[in-house]
């Protein structure tokens, strides 16, 4: 398999389920991973790729919404198909609610499933997108020397130069030559551009903490 090739976790503690949605799956052109237990799926590694897990309701060692719920803080690239032998509004709602793609009832048509797990693997795509999109804001972020970071943090706020200068003690020649520096390493071709990578830091949310304490 490529490395590039989605993976499709199943967690169902029925071997025929497990066997059956293997095979589907690899038909499909993905590749299966199937776990009898939450904790068999918890020990494996996380995927670089596009994912999505098929995930039983009832488990004998953790309960699907459980373990859903560590996955939604843990793996957020790894959207979750539920399915389960019985009905069961309650939990349908609070899977869904939790962000589940679809909630199946066995026996489930292969077409259900496909269609479920390719929506998925679309959500997983795009939060992988965004996630190596933060890293990358994180990692040029940290290249900002302590000084350019404070500009870039007041900057943003709204404060012009000379305010910034104001509160931190210096020239606004000074700030503009930190401001400058801040565009370049952040490669922010304007300033709402920069205000917008401000707030997918949380830049803004940390400046105001720091200012509470």
């Amino acid at each position: 398999m490529s490395h590039e090739t989605p993976v499709v976790y199943v967690v169902d503690d029925d071997v025929s389920v497990r066997e059956s949605l293997e095979l589907l799956i690899r038909s499909a052109g993905w590749q299966p991973e199937t776990c009898g237990s939450a904790q068999e799926f918890l020990d494996r590694p996380r995927p670089l790729v596009p994912n999505c897990l098929i995930l039983d309701v009832n488990l004998p060692d953790l309960n699907g919404l459980d373990l859903q719920r560590l996955v939604s803080v843990e793996r957020t690239d790894m959207p979750i198909i539920f399915v389960t032998g019985y009905a069961d509004v309650p939990v349908t709602v609070k899977a869904m609610k939790a962000g589940a793609v679809e909630f199946l009832m066995k026996p489930f048509s292969d077409e259900a499933l496909l269609s479920a797990v390719e929506q998925a693997l679309d959500r997983s795509r795009t939060a992988l997108v965004l996630d190596r999109e933060l890293r990358t804001l994180r990692d040029r972020h940290a290249s900002l020397s302590r000084r350019e970071q404070e500009v870039m943090t007041l900057v943003v706020s709204g404060l012009l130069n000379k305010q910034v200068g104001f509160e931190l003690g210096i020239s606004e020649i000074t700030v503009k030559a930190h401001r400058g520096q801040v565009m370049r390493k952040m490669m922010a071709r304007s300033l709402p551009e920069l205000v917008n990578m401000a707030a997918r830091l949380s830049l803004s949310d940390a400046r105001r903490e720091s200012e509470r304490r």
